[in-house]
């Protein structure tokens, strides 16, 4: 299993692709958990001076006016998850549930969004285990984040709703069980920090963004074989050619045709022919 770590809240390319295609684990360098420590810290600091802020102990939305009693914090953060969890449709593929994961995961693992060290872990824990959320793939709320499919990816920290491992549904609090994990109450932000967040979209996008990319890779292989059998000539991919247009990806695009035709056999075969150019 791919081991990725995290360090400073970004991740390369190549590292959620690998999410997108196979299991991985991650591990988070020791100043994230210091930031995320420090962060829970500021969000208790809120509540015992007495201040109101947004999201902490205030509603949500038109009721963020409404000043919430401290003994019902909890509960609007449960509540807050619960609600949102309405999408429709079929189930989002696991790799893309997968990459959704650790793009929260690294979100979060940057200390700004106010959630304790042990929420972080429970969603490490899932990961881990490849142990992939339930996330239907329509009906969310754009306006401030992917809303509804991360309280679906949410939810099963609860011990609520569905979770995909190895192709078998299993219900959220027997996979909390199965992985010695508890249920979680969600403390003040931790539910608004969960659900805010383009973590969806953003993997939704990069799946395309790789299935092109997979596309020009098969064509320039396709173009490769088929200029090998038509006994083509290998002069127009000459790098001073296209250095010459400064277009980065028609270079990229020649330098990997010149990379599997330079040791042509059969192109040696054809050094000397008479042939000026191909025919077009």
């Amino acid at each position: 299993m791919v081991t990725l770590t995290i360090k400073d809240g970004s991740l390369s390319l190549a590292e959620m692709s690998a999410a997108l295609r196979t299991p991985i684990r991650a591990e988070l360098d020791q100043d994230c958990w210091n930031r995320v420590e420090a962060s829970a810290a500021t969000v208790d600091s809120v509540l015992k001076d007495g201040k109101t802020v947004y999201g902490i102990n205030t509603g949500f939305g038109s009721l963020a006016q409404k000043l919430i009693e401290p003994d019902k914090l909890a509960e609007l953060q449960r509540n807050l998850v619960l609600s949102h969890a309405s999408g429709t449709g079929p189930l989002l593929d696991d790799g893309v549930v997968r990459l959704i994961l650790l793009l929260k995961i690294n979100s979060l693992a940057r200390g700004y969004s106010g959630i304790r060290i042990q929420t972080l872990q429970h969603l490490l824990a899932l990961l881990e285990a490849d142990a992939l959320p339930c996330i239907p793939a329509k009906g969310s709320v754009g306006a401030s984040g992917d809303l509804a499919p991360l309280a679906h990816l949410s939810m099963v920290l609860l011990g609520e709703g569905e979770a995909r491992v190895d192709g078998k549904f299993v219900a959220a609090w027997e996979l909390l069980r199965q992985l010695g994990l508890e249920r979680l109450e969600l403390q003040p932000k931790e539910g608004l920090a969960l659900l805010n967040g383009t973590q969806v979209s953003t993997a939704l996008a990069l799946t395309g963004l790789f299935a092109a990319e997979d596309c020009i890779a098969s064509a320039i292989v396709a173009g490769s074989i088929s200029l090998e059998a038509s006994l083509g000539s290998h002069k127009p991919f000459d790098h001073r050619i296209h250095k010459l247009r400064g277009l980065r990806g028609q270079q990229d695009v020649a330098a990997n045709f010149r990379l599997l035709l330079d040791d042509s056999e059969i192109n040696r075969s054809h050094q000397g022919c008479e042939y000026v150019q191909d025919p077009y």
